[in-house]
C-alpha cells in the first residue's frame, strides 16, 4: 500500500533522534539519519560519531568505544559499564542501547574462560546518546567495559575497540572494518583494537596503531588500561 515507512527512535530526554526506514520499496532500509531536536526544530547532525562522544570522560573506569555501522555510515559511539557488590540473592543485570541477552551470555563466556565471578555483582551497561546498537561488533567493547569497570581501572581514552565473542571465547572478524578504523583516524583515536582475521585485510597508515586479539584472554593486555583517577 505505501512505497516507504519510516520511524524515528530515541530516548526521552536524550536530544539525538534516529531516523530509520522500516520499508522502502526503491531502496535500501539499512540506511540511517541522525538528527538533533533543538528550539528551532529538527536539525541534522552532519558528524554523529562527534557529536555522541561529546562531553566523554576520558578517565572513567568502564567506559570504551566501540565502532558500529549503520548502512554505509560508521559511528563511534561511547558504551558504559558499571560492575557494583550487590546485597540481594539474585544479581540485577541490565542493558540499555544493546540486548539484555546478549550481555548476559558474555558474562557467562567472561566466567567460564576468564576465571571470573559476577554472582556477587550486579552488572549494568548503557550506549550513550540513547541509541540502540544490534550488530555483535560490540561484544568485544562490552567485554572491555565490564572488565574495566570489575578492576577499576580505565582505559585508554584514545583507544577503539570491535569485533564478535564466540561462546569459546573466540573473537571473530567483522565486516567493512577499514571504514571504522577510517572513522577512528578521523576522530583522533591512536589505537584500534580488531579481530587478528582482520589485520590481514588492513593496508596499514600512519597515526593509529591496529592490534590484533584472538581470543578474550588477549583483550584486557592490549587495551592498555591505568589505574582510574
Amino acid at each position: 500500500m505505501v512505497d516507504t515507512v519510516l520511524y524515528f527512535e530515541g530516548e526521552r530526554g536524550v536530544p539525538f533522534r534516529i531516523l530509520r526506514a522500516q520499508k522502502n520499496r526503491f531502496g535500501p532500509t539499512d540506511e540511517i539519519g541522525v538528527f538533533e531536536m533543538r528550539d528551532e526544530g529538527l536539525v541534522e547532525v552532519s558528524n554523529p560519531s562527534e557529536m555522541f562522544l561529546t562531553g566523554r570522560l576520558g578517565q572513567s573506569a568502564g567506559s570504551v568505544v566501540v565502532s558500529s555501522v549503520e548502512g554505509s555510515r560508521p559511528l563511534l559511539v561511547e558504551l558504559q559499564a558499571l560492575v557494583a557488590e550487590t546485597t540481594y540473592p539474585m544479581p540485577k543485570r541490565m542493558a540499555k542501547g544493546v540486548e539484555t541477552n546478549r550481555m548476559a551470555l558474555l558474562l557467562a563466556v567472561m566466567e567460564k574462560r576468564l576465571g571470573l565471578h559476577f554472582s556477587g555483582h550486579d552488572v549494568y551497561v548503557n550506549v550513550v546518546g540513547g541509541i540502540r546498537i544490534e550488530e555483535p561488533t560490540v561484544d568485544v567493547g562490552i567485554v572491555c567495559a565490564v572488565l574495566s569497570s570489575f578492576r577499576e581501572m580505565a582505559l585508554n581514552p584514545r583507544l577503539v575497540v570491535m569485533g564478535e565473542v564466540g561462546l569459546g571465547g573466540e573473537v571473530r572478524p567483522v565486516q567493512q572494518a577499514e571504514i571504522r578504523i577510517r572513522e577512528a583516524m578521523k576522530l583522533g583515536f591512536t589505537r584500534c583494537l580488531i579481530p587478528e582475521s582482520n589485520v590481514e585485510q588492513w593496508k596499514g597508515m600512519a597515526g593509529i596503531e591496529v592490534v590484533g586479539i584472538r581470543e578474550i584472554g588477549d583483550i584486557w593486555e592490549a587495551v592498555g588500561a591505568h589505574a582510574a583517577s
